[in-house]
C-alpha cells in the first residue's frame, strides 16, 4: 500500500532529524503521488520552537505549490501531531494525515486531545494512525532511552 512507502520516506526524515540531536519526527507532504516536501523536528538546531517536522514541511509543500491551500495533499508524520501541528493541517486543508505512533502525552489527534474533531474547526481531515507503528515508535523510544542514559552518565561525573 502506498502508505507505507510514504510512512518510510518520513522515517527517513526522523533519521536525519536524530542525527541532528533532535527528536526523532519526520513528515512529508504526498500530491498526486508525489513526495512535494519533507522535513525533520529542527526546533533545537533551529532554535525555533515551531520548527516541528509538521510544520516545516507544510510551509515547504505551500511554497513548492504556489498556495497556503494544499487540497488534495496528503500529510505522514511518523509522530502523532501535537495541538499546535493539528491547527496547522487544519488551516492548510491537508485532505489526510497518516501518522505513525501515538504520543500518549502530547498527542493531539487521538491521545491527549482529539483537536480535528472539534466542531470549531472548518476543515475535515481524514485520518490514518499505525502505519509502521512498529518502526515508528521503536525510533522514538530507542532516542529517549539514549538520551536518558547519556544524562545518567552525565550525572555521574
Amino acid at each position: 500500500m502506498n502508505d507505507t512507502i510514504w510512512m518510510k520516506e518520513a522515517l527517513l526524515e526522523a533519521v536525519k532529524g536524530r542525527n541532528l540531536g533532535e527528536v526523532p519526527v519526520g513528515a512529508v507532504v504526498v500530491k498526486d503521488g508525489q513526495v512535494i516536501a519533507r522535513a525533520c523536528n529542527q526546533p533545537v538546531s533551529s532554535c525555533n520552537p515551531v520548527a516541528h517536522a509538521e510544520i516545516l514541511a507544510l510551509q515547504s509543500a505551500a511554497a513548492a505549490i504556489g498556495n497556503y491551500r494544499l487540497l488534495d495533499c496528503d500529510l505522514y508524520v511518523t509522530l502523532e501531531p501535537c495541538t499546535m501541528c493539528a491547527g496547522a493541517i487544519v488551516h492548510s486543508r491537508i485532505r489526510r494525515l497518516i501518522y505513525g505512533t501515538a504520543e500518549p502525552r502530547a498527542g493531539a489527534i487521538v491521545s491527549a486531545a482529539r483537536v480535528l474533531e472539534q466542531p470549531q474547526m472548518n476543515h475535515r481531515v481524514e485520518v490514518t494512525g499505525g502505519v509502521l507503528k512498529n518502526e515508528c515508535s521503536k525510533m522514538i523510544s530507542e532516542f529517549f532511552r539514549v538520551r536518558r542514559k547519556q544524562i545518567r552518565e552525565a550525572r555521574r561525573k
